[in-house]
């Protein structure tokens, strides 16, 4: 189960992902990147320090958005992945096409 909420913080809204993204909770994970970026909005950042687990079905989510990022010119950050987490994204390559820092302040200042 995954519980995401955004919060706008002026320049940049926040994704806040808490929980776990499987087969069944990917939907929500879509369903909020596809709002978040249907706003208008071109800059984003995704705390995933409470995230607990991604299954492949997340890290589709997140594959499926590369292309859609670069037409529309947005800048998506995601940070605070746990090291569990962080090594399935290095495995399928996607800290290569993503940007993915450690801390909120990293993420911030790529943003910029």
């Amino acid at each position: 189960m995954v519980d995401i909420k955004r919060i706008n913080e002026g320049d940049y809204e926040l994704l806040r992902v808490v929980g776990e993204v499987d087969a069944s909770s990917s939907i929500e994970l879509d369903s909020a990147i596809n709002e978040a970026i249907g706003s208008g909005g071109k800059k984003f950042l995704a705390d995933c320090s409470n995230l607990d687990y991604i299954s492949s079905a997340g890290l589709g989510v997140f594959m499926s958005y590369i292309e859609e990022f670069k037409k529309r010119n947005i800048t998506f950050v995601i940070y605070g992945l746990n090291e569990k987490v962080q090594n399935v994204f290095e495995i399928l390559g996607l800290d290569q096409l993503l940007v993915i820092h450690s801390t909120k302040e990293e993420g911030q200042t790529a943003l910029k």
